[in-house]
């Protein structure tokens, strides 16, 4: 179910600016900060809700959907309450820089009948199906780094959905489901319409249409699409097409109302570049056993754009912009002589290659930097896949949908990686009223977290641990080892009065 279509009803064909009708305000939130307009989104090319509007975040000053589900029978809605409240809580942690953002929901429940309402991102430049269908009128070509980074970034939200324990299913992905802004980010939307479909399929009054009714996104459907062995493999199947579309701007029905099997593997069969078929047709293999998962698909040849060191320094740059002055990059650059090597790599038998400054420019590197700072390149494929801790409702298959009831969700997600080395410095202020620590800890998948914070001679070791695992810094098994760590560095540097250092490898 998807709440963020760019396009609007209206009575001058989009040419003229809203009217003062269309703009006008029908209704708020109960905090005042949702204002619901009297223009409609249209839902009609995507399978989903129909009673979705435009309106107002009035905080943040930007176009928001502000969509209602409407329960006709009140009975029906109150023997649902508490697991519609579950169900929207679970949501509200969804959180992906490629996934359509779900900000509030609330109940309304009236004398005869009740609704949900809840407030979803707007995608303002309109969804994938829309942007190809304009590129092949214009008889242009896709562009094959724009098909790249599409894919790598619906495959990133995927693998976030994949990876939460228990695994999300989309269940909705198609061309019309995806949407993309100016700047080239890709964004999944209709993440939640699976739960309506599966959960509340009588129990809404017939505002919920199914994926199958839509008789022109059959082709997304995996073979074992609603049966039992419906998992996150449809969704591959589903991804799959997207790609050979995105590739080949439609692909042809021959007049059929229905893109028949033949059409999409001839389609496949016609894609030039053999990297790019190899990597469709793995994901729309009929054994769904036999589809790779989104993980495995972001390191296939075909994806590899930006080489890992050079994104995860990037990313290590983005994180820690504000320990950095104003235009760094630009500043920096300007010292660089354009002829020196920065690297190089040497052969025995041959020549070496030699990269040097100039091979760089400034304008490219920050270009480059923006797109990471936005989501475009995201870092998830070159990251071990943890689980996200997403509660039991977000993955309900439509057989254990009576069977499962939804658990509250957790708090905090928990650190799982162990700590492999700790190492610590201690500074006392002039009037040795406190210290402050840095704390280095190597985890080991290799990657370095540093923490730093002022300690009061009353703060402990042990709730300094202890913290650390509440805000999953460290996992529980390493708390009582980074306890007597801290313990060991504060009674030194109480004996040394000056900075003092720690270092313990754990074994």
């Amino acid at each position: 179910m998807t709440m963020s279509v760019a396009e609007r009803h209206s009575g001058s064909g989009g040419k003229e600016e809203e009217s003062e009708d269309e703009s006008e305000i029908l209704e708020e939130s109960p905090c005042g900060r949702w204002q619901k307009r009297k223009e409609q989104v249209n839902q009609g090319n995507v399978p989903g809700m129909e009673s979705a509007f435009l309106a107002m975040d009035t905080e943040e000053g930007v176009e928001v959907v502000w969509n209602e589900v409407q329960f006709s029978d009140k009975m029906i809605f109150k023997a649902h309450e508490e697991k519609i409240k579950d169900m929207f809580e679970n949501l509200m942690q969804v959180e992906h820089p490629n996934i359509v953002k779900f900000h509030k929901y609330w109940l309304d429940v009236m004398e005869s009948k009740a609704r949900v309402i809840f407030i979803t991102e707007y995608m303002s430049s309109g969804s994938l199906k829309q942007f190809l269908k304009k590129t092949k009128k214009n008889h242009k070509t896709m562009n094959e780094k724009a098909w790249k980074r599409w894919c790598t970034q619906i495959l990133s939200a995927l693998c976030y959905l994949h990876s939460c324990d228990p695994p999300i299913i989309h269940g909705n992905l198609t061309c019309d489901t995806i949407f993309i802004q100016h700047n080239g980010l890709i964004k999944i939307g209709s993440v939640w319409h699976r739960l309506f479909v599966n959960v509340f399929p009588d129990a809404v009054h017939g505002r919920i249409k199914h994926l199958r009714d839509e008789q022109r996104n059959l082709h997304f459907l995996a073979p074992e699409y609603g049966s039992f062995e419906d998992k996150t493999a449809i969704d591959i199947f589903s991804f799959g097409i997207c790609a050979l579309e995105m590739a080949v701007l439609e692909i042809q029905a021959n007049g059929d109302a229905i893109v028949s099997k033949e059409a999409v593997a001839h389609t496949g069969q016609s894609l030039e570049d053999p990297l790019m078929r190899e990597f469709v047709q793995a994901c729309v293999r009929h054994e769904a056993k036999k589809r790779p998962s989104a993980h495995d698909l972001l390191f296939h040849r075909v994806l590899f754009e930006v080489h890992s060191l050079k994104l995860l320094a990037a990313h290590c740059f983005i994180n820690n912009q504000y320990m950095l002055p104003e235009n760094c990059v630009e500043e920096k650059t300007k010292t660089f002589d354009p002829s020196a090597v920065m690297a190089e790599i040497r052969h025995k038998n041959r020549p070496g290659v030699q990269l040097k400054y100039s091979h760089v420019s400034p304008l490219e590197l920050d270009k480059f930097l923006e797109d990471v700072k936005n989501g475009i390149y995201p870092l998830m494929n070159f990251a071990s896949p943890r689980p996200h801790l997403i509660p039991r409702a977000l993955s309900l298959s439509q057989e254990h949908v009576e069977t499962v009831t939804t658990p509250t969700p957790e708090p905090q997600e928990m650190e799982t990686r162990k700590v492999v080395q700790m190492h610590c410095n201690l500074d006392s202020n002039d009037e040795g009223t406190k210290m402050h620590l840095t704390l280095f800890l190597k985890m080991e998948d290799k990657l370095h977290r540093q923490l730093s914070c002022d300690i009061l001679p009353s703060d402990s070791s042990k709730d300094l641990a202890n913290e650390l695992v509440h805000y999953a810094f460290i996992c529980e098994d390493d708390c009582e080892k980074l306890t007597s760590f801290l313990e060991e560095a504060f009674v030194k540097h109480r004996a040394s009065g000056s900075v003092s250092h720690g270092v313990m490898m754990m074994h």
